[in-house]
């Protein structure tokens, strides 16, 4: 654990639940929600960011969406293509830094471009807009297994050096703070396979609204509520006091 305060908020991650059921519930086509999403996002950031929030990470598509209609998967294919393109210039100026994680191998080679495009653009920027995008917890716990089990074939590790500190830093965003808080919309209350690994002490936050209603001050009730919470991290915080006085005391 690190020497920040435990009640640090430094990286939301946000499960961006209910596009499909705003857009149903008006009428409207699945990718007016989905767009009417992609608007939120940019609100959301910038209240993030008012919070002292360092890193904000979002789940776009699942490695589970590709099931989804051939039409609605190009729809969010497209509107993510779209989306960089617009939010490019703003994100530069407003210094953010974009990064997406997941697979890239079933984007297409032009879709791939526009991505490390604005990514070698925007990198270095304190604040992170994080992009999960053909991604899921599985895969990136399989990959990590994967990258290991390369290193001790090749002699560069011994199994038994294998620890969770090494296999942490081969998951994705183990080069920044850990998720302090997951928010999940839509009144769903799972966690569909997004970042297994780095929520492990996440403290989980379920809004009732739609993704595309989830305004700033839905942002900053849920920050609120995280700093009611006490995070332990597996210790007993009577414990620990007994413990302080005994020490100040000596």
């Amino acid at each position: 654990m690190s020497s920040e305060s435990p009640n640090s908020l430094r990286h939301i991650a946000i499960i961006m639940d209910g596009n499909n059921r705003w857009a149903r519930d008006r009428g409207l086509a699945s990718i007016a929600g989905h767009q009417a999403g992609a608007d939120r996002l940019r609100e959301v950031l910038g209240a993030a960011k008012e919070e002292g929030v360092e890193v904000v990470t979002v789940f776009a598509f699942s490695s589970e969406n590709w099931k989804r209609s051939k039409q609605e998967v190009g729809g969010l294919m497209s509107l993510f293509a779209s989306s960089l393109r617009r939010y490019r210039k703003q994100l530069i100026d407003d210094g953010v830094e974009l990064r997406v994680i997941g697979r890239r191998d079933r984007f297409s080679a032009r879709l791939n471009k526009l991505i490390n495009e604005v990514e070698n653009q925007t990198s270095g920027a304190s604040c992170k807009l994080i992009v999960a995008a053909d991604y899921g917890g599985q895969w990136d716990i399989a990959q990590a297994a994967q990258s290991l089990a390369e290193q001790v074939a090749a002699g560069e590790i011994k199994p038994e050096e294998i620890n969770e500190e090494s296999f942490a830093e081969k998951v994705c965003l183990s080069d920044l703070p850990p998720v302090d808080l997951l928010i999940r919309t839509g009144a769903e209350t799972r966690i569909s396979n997004f970042l297994l690994w780095q929520i492990s002490y996440a403290e989980l936050y379920f809004s009732q609204c739609y993704w595309p209603d989830f305004d700033t001050q839905w942002l900053h009730k849920a920050v609120r509520e995280f700093y009611r919470r006490q995070r332990r991290f597996g210790t007993n915080p009577a414990t620990e006091e007994v413990i302080n006085k005994s020490k100040r005391a000596s």
